[in-house]
């Protein structure tokens, strides 16, 4: 779009002159159109940012014009000209999206007045649809990064419930990004515009969190001199991200739990119930299935949060998407820091492919931020791995372990102990650091050990 152009449309050609004439003393660009077919190909070769348009032309008039403009959703103003100055035909016009309307014979002290107005009108909407950009650049779905099936088949049921007001309860590990994917939800539903409020239930003291979630009255206990909102009053007509919902006490999930029947909160000291037009995203990393059983978590409460239940995979279960991961928040902590030349070495994208990641995509952010700001050279390399993660693991180095297989054969059983027995020793029969050096699970090294028998000297038999 050319941010100074203006496209006026009238049949009579002395009128356009006059016009562009004026306007361009003003300071804008003008071009001109003699009805409205000619103006719908000047709009769209030319892209003007506000178009100036007679209401009656012989070809095609100003409201066709108008349509077109409506119909295709194009990013420009329209000012209606009109020697009708009639109500019936100005509140027409305005109906059916144009800004503003000017009257023949013209005024031009107050058309220049009513360009400004509609000029700064369109600078604003273009500096909104640019916000909006970023905010889709940031928190669209194909934004958040990776391929595996396990991550897409997630993103692909998120992007469905997107479209509807039903209550989402996010699952999955600490550190998964439970609260991007709720952003994701809330930005690409019907409820964008409006407020996504968050609140962790607990990190929030049990004899705080019904004021930060309902609010109070003014005087409705002692040190409340001033009313107070609840986060559920503030994301009225929004989404309401209650993270961690595990960690509810039993008396909140009550309240809760009205709000999801009814839509209705009871402020502290309100004498009145107050209705709201919230929707809930909830997430945790407990097992509320388990604490309904336990007795820890209501029943009812948790069917009314798992109308669509999403659950996000760990990192250790999604591999493949460690590479791009890991360059997608290298490359912003290099901008945040300042260190663009930075390179990350491929000896140290295959030693985080080979580490479980306990913590998830949190740890791995925080590992990278470590090794980006404490690095001395132009290139990140297995040196600079913590000493958790380590170079990659001996199994990717399987021809340098095994250069030759003899020819008389070699027994797998004994190849499995002698590696159990090296690790152990390696790591002074610590079960955790040896499991992870072979890439297994404790329990399953756990189990190997005893299928050979392994056992320190002076360990229980």
């Amino acid at each position: 779009m050319n941010r100074n152009l203006i496209l006026v449309v009238d049949d009579d050609s002395s009128l356009r002159r006059v016009m562009k004439m004026q306007l361009e003393e003003a300071g804008y660009e003008v071009a001109m159109a003699g009805d409205g077919a000619q103006a719908r190909e000047a709009i769209e070769q030319k892209r003007p940012k506000l178009v100036i348009t007679d209401l009656r032309m012989p070809v095609s008039d100003g409201m066709d014009l108008l349509g077109y403009v409506r119909e295709e959703r194009l990013e420009t103003t329209v000012i209606m000209m009109t020697a009708f100055a009639t109500v019936e035909t100005a509140v027409q016009a305005m109906k059916d999206g144009a800004y503003d309307y000017v009257t023949k014979p013209i005024d031009y002290e107050a058309l220049t007045l009513a360009v400004h107005r509609a000029m700064e009108r369109q600078n604003l909407l273009d500096e909104v649809r640019t916000l909006r950009s970023a905010l889709d650049q940031k928190y669209g779905f194909e934004n958040i990064v990776g391929r595996s099936k396990p991550l897409l088949r997630v993103l692909e049921m998120a992007s469905r419930v997107a479209q509807h007001d039903s209550t989402v309860l996010i699952g999955g590990e600490t550190g998964t990004g439970k609260e991007l994917l709720a952003r994701a939800v809330h930005h690409n539903s019907r409820r964008r515009s409006k407020p996504f409020i968050t609140i962790n239930c607990g990190a929030i003291p049990k004899e705080l969190l019904e004021s930060e979630l309902f609010g109070y009255t003014r005087g409705a206990f002692s040190g409340a001199y001033a009313p107070k909102p609840g986060k559920i009053e503030a994301a009225d007509g929004g989404t309401l991200f209650l993270d961690e919902v595990g960690e509810l006490p039993l008396d909140m999930q009550v309240k809760l739990l009205r709000l999801l029947q009814n839509g209705e909160i009871d402020k502290i000291g309100a004498a009145e119930t107050r209705v709201v037009d919230v929707r809930v995203i909830a997430a945790t990393h407990r097992d509320l299935k388990a604490m309904v059983e336990d007795e820890a978590f209501r029943e009812d409460l948790y069917y009314r949060l798992a109308v669509v239940p999403l659950v996000l995979p760990p990192l250790r279960e999604r591999r493949d998407d460690i590479p791009d991961l890991a360059q997608h928040l290298f490359r912003g902590l290099k901008e945040r820091h300042g260190l663009a030349g930075l390179r990350m070495s491929p000896a140290v994208v295959s030693a985080l492919m080979h580490y479980r990641w306990p913590g998830n995509i949190r740890e791995l952010e925080n590992v990278l931020e470590r090794m980006v700001v404490l690095s001395s050279r132009e290139e990140l390399t297995a040196a600079d791995l913590p000493p958790e993660i380590g170079p990659p693991p001996a199994a990717t180095r399987a021809d340098e372990f095994m250069r030759e297989l003899p020819d008389e054969g070699i027994s797998l059983e004994n190849i499995e102990r002698e590696l159990l027995v090296r690790a152990l020793d390696k790591f002074g029969w610590n079960q955790t650091k040896a499991a992870r050096y072979l890439d297994i699970s404790r329990r399953t090294l756990i189990y190997r050990m005893e299928k050979h028998g392994l056992a320190r000297e002076g360990d229980a038999a």
